[in-house]
């Protein structure tokens, strides 16, 4: 892939831009200063190169603040392909982007996320080492969503603590939005401790998978309007705007999905509705935190779990600022944060 040009930007470190054919690559690095900027390649139909840019930015922002409020030494950064991963992916593209992750040094690591599996890291980790997520067959942990959900689920929990003073999920609803790898895994942990779950897909097949398991479907024009103790958005972002809220009947707000509100100031909404918001970023490190597992040799299932289960802490602790400190969860989320990122 040839990289056609490097810039800095004033909130980020750098992006770089690539080119294979007529697919065009973006590679966002927001920090690097705890470590390495990790996350994964997402191969999307953009309709321009402006929104892919945005979304770089955005979800390379969102990678640094999940890394560093769940104490990791990394740092964050994304990789967006404008292209449809049904008709444009291709092996000679996933060795391009090989090439286009290898040029950076090991500045950048990079993963799956939507359109990219690990199957198709495997063909990728061909050209660069700077890979994670790989097949279980060399020697990686495959798919981290199973990790994201248990993260969601883990927050949810302690949500639910805090609102109602106890973490059971028996008798209580909740509706997920999107029921694909990470929807899915928690649509299936839900259900094993009693709750009612409802939920949603684009992909008929996602919705007769989750109907088999218990899941009652709704359309996804639905879906964030149920009345829920918890909504969980776990497909793309910005669901949570001034469009949306006076509309929602939820109690919580706690997803898998990246940048769920559509711009900061709609949290003062979501408050002024009596919502509390688990931010993003704490809730779904469980995938990063997995992955980081694999990144330090001899990965294994438990020591994966066990350290997402740290996220009941960290969820505690951001709860523990918006209750005694009186800030809101998205600004105690980002204190967490940012006492690391700006810290000495």
């Amino acid at each position: 892939m040839v990289v056609l040009e490097k810039i800095k930007l004033e909130k980020h470190e750098f992006v770089a831009f690539g080119w294979k054919d007529k697919v065009r690559a973006i590679i966002a690095i927001h920090s690097t200063k705890l470590g390495p900027a990790c996350g994964g390649i997402r191969m999307w139909n953009y309709s321009s190169e402006e929104e892919a840019l945005e979304d770089a930015l955005r979800l390379s922002l969102a990678m640094s603040l999940k890394s560093a409020a769940a104490g990791l030494n990394l740092g964050g950064g994304k990789c967006v392909v404008i292209g449809d991963p049904n008709k444009d992916k291709s092996e000679e593209l996933l060795l391009a982007l090989g090439d286009f992750v290898q040029s950076l040094g090991g500045t950048y690591i990079t993963a799956e996320d939507i359109g990219i599996t690990s199957q198709d890291l495997a063909v990728i980790a061909q050209r660069t080492r700077y890979v994670v997520g790989l097949p279980e067959y060399m020697g990686g942990m495959g798919d981290c969503s199973p990790y994201t959900a248990l993260g969601v689920f883990y927050s949810i929990q302690t949500a639910l603590e805090f609102l109602y003073g106890s973490p059971s999920l028996l008798g209580k609803t909740v509706a997920i939005q999107g029921l694909g790898k990470v929807g899915g895994n928690l649509a299936e942990l839900l259900l094993s401790k009693g709750a009612r779950v409802l939920g949603s897909d684009t992909i008929e097949e996602r919705c007769e998978w989750a109907r088999s398991r218990g899941v009652e479907i709704f359309p996804p024009q639905e879906i964030l309007f149920q009345p829920c103790d918890v909504l969980s958005p776990c497909a793309l972002g910005g669901v949570i705007n001034e469009g949306t809220i006076p509309q929602l009947r939820c109690k919580i707000i706690c997803g898998g999905a990246n940048n769920q509100l559509e711009k900061d100031e709609d949290v003062y909404l979501l408050e002024k509705m009596g919502i509390l918001y688990i931010p993003d970023f704490i809730a779904n490190a469980g995938g990063i935190i997995s992955l980081s597992v694999e990144m330090e040799g001899n990965f294994t299932l438990e020591r994966a779990k066990e350290r997402v289960k740290g996220i009941k802490e960290r969820v505690g602790e951001l709860l523990r600022i918006h209750k005694e400190e009186g800030a809101n969860t998205l600004e105690a989320g980002l204190r967490m944060a940012y006492a690391r990122l700006e810290g000495d």
